[in-house]
Parts: structure tokens; C-alpha cells; sequence
């Protein structure tokens, strides 16, 4: 098996433990048996744990803002744009393995100890709240706007995990939807 190959095993395998269980509960030996990877060529690949859960976060923050910009791209230009975020929201919390922001979970577990994951939580956080201010300026809202849409969907992700429910998504897109009526 080679590096690359190996790598990307332990990625899918770290994410998938990480996500379901929390980082600090998945040790090494569990990513290498659900990866079938050896130990020798984990360390290789990942010399510390922190180094496995900072790639993890990076490959899922690609992966989480691609999904989103691609179902938002789908409507058409405008508040409609804005609001295929809580749609989108929605359809991710319905998911049966959605167990919550897995960066606000990794935050939560590691962000005081580990500056390198808190680090990664913030980028994502920051992108995401670019992503949301550009929407906002195509749609030609106030730029201060994007604040309180952001803080509408980052409290939707966590009612949702907590809950259980995608509803939040709901609640979340009628707030934004007054918020754009009244901008």
C-alpha cells in the first residue's frame, strides 16, 4: 500500500470514529484496525494524533463547503441563494449519521489544548462567514447582514444535534427570510 493510498484510509477511517464516537474516545489502534492500515505505516503517515485530526478537519471543511456552495449554486441569484443555505442545512441534518458542527465538536473537545485544531475550527468558521457575506452582497443586502444569518445557521447546527430534529434548519430560514424582508 502506498502512502497515498494509506492516507487516505486513515482519513476515512479517523473521520468516520472521530465523528461518531469524538476524537479523545478514538485511540490510535482504533483508526488502524478500522482502516486496515499497520501502526508502523500510521505513524508514518500521521506522527501524532493531532496531525490525523487536523487532516481530517481540512479534507471535511473542502468537502462540507463544496457540498454547500454546489446545492446554493443551484438556485437562482438573490435571496434565493441565501436561503438554499437553510435548505441545504436542512437535507444535512436529515442525514442519519448527522451528529452535529464536527468542528464545533472538535472545539469543544480539543480547541482549549490543541491551538492547530482550534486554529482549523476558526478558518472554517471564517470561511463560512465569507461565503455567507458574499451571497449577501450579490444579493445587494447591507453587508451587516451576513452576521446574523451566519449566527441563524450556526445556531440551527447545534439545536439540531442536540434535538435530533432537522427543524431548526426550518426555524433558522424564517428568521433569515424576515431578516431579508426587512433589510
Amino acid at each position: 500500500m502506498n502512502h497515498a493510498e494509506a492516507e487516505v484510509r486513515l482519513l476515512d477511517a479517523a473521520e468516520r470514529l472521530f465523528y461518531e464516537r469524538g476524537v479523545q474516545a478514538v485511540g490510535m489502534d482504533q483508526v488502524r484496525a478500522a482502516s486496515g492500515v499497520s501502526l508502523k505505516r500510521l505513524y508514518q503517515v500521521f506522527p501524532a494524533k493531532s496531525e490525523l485530526v487536523r487532516a481530517c478537519l481540512d479534507r471535511r471543511d473542502r468537502r462540507w463547503r463544496a457540498r454547500l456552495a454546489t446545492a446554493v449554486e443551484e438556485r437562482p441569484e438573490g435571496d434565493e441563494r441565501l436561503l438554499a443555505v437553510y435548505d441545504w442545512l436542512y437535507a444535512w441534518f436529515a442525514e442519519p449519521d448527522f451528529r452535529g458542527c464536527a468542528f464545533v465538536n472538535a472545539y469543544g473537545e480539543l480547541g482549549a489544548v490543541d491551538p492547530a485544531v482550534a486554529d482549523a475550527v476558526r478558518a472554517h468558521k471564517r470561511a463560512f462567514h465569507a461565503y455567507v457575506a458574499a451571497l449577501v452582497a450579490s444579493a445587494g443586502h447591507p453587508e451587516s447582514l451576513a452576521g446574523p444569518l451566519v449566527l441563524l445557521a450556526e445556531g440551527a447546527m447545534t439545536t439540531a444535534a442536540i434535538s435530533g430534529s432537522p427543524e431548526a434548519a426550518r426555524a433558522a430560514r424564517a428568521g433569515a427570510a424576515r431578516l431579508l424582508g426587512a433589510s
